[in-house]
């Protein structure tokens, strides 16, 4: 009975020693992050659950555009950028929804017969370092 006693509260010491790990989440993509574009933007949407306890994320997309004529020739470097937007999404009850857009402007304008092409598109959760998308 009294070695129970002594388990006890050892648990309980342990507890209260380590409370960030044990009501720490688990940090996951809940459905995968879609990616819409229409002309020069690009919007990623999504959603992150397992957040535990934390009250924000910080999501990062990043993505390049490239104004491509009908041949698909590639571009030169004044027809091609990087693109980045963030931003600081609230969590409730664990989990914590997002859309961010970026959109591209070029000098001449990218107009038809002139398209506009996105690559290396990447979103990410720099609060736990996950992958959103791809």
């Amino acid at each position: 009975m009294r070695r129970t006693g002594l388990r006890v509260a050892a648990v309980a010491a342990l507890l209260f020693a380590f409370p960030m790990a044990i009501s720490a989440g688990n940090p996951h993509e809940v459905h995968d992050t879609t990616i819409a574009i229409a002309g020069g933007t690009l919007t990623a949407s999504g959603k992150e659950a397992g957040l535990g306890d934390e009250t924000q994320v910080h999501i990062v997309l990043t993505a390049t555009a490239a104004c491509v004529n009908p041949g698909n020739n590639k571009p030169q470097a004044a027809n091609k950028q990087t693109l980045t937007a963030e931003g600081d999404f609230p969590v409730q009850n664990g989990k914590a929804e997002f859309t961010l857009s970026v959109t591209a402007t070029f000098q001449p304008s990218c107009v038809p017969p002139m398209s506009v092409e996105w690559s290396a598109i990447t979103a990410v959760d720099e609060t736990n370092l996950i992958q959103l998308y791809p």
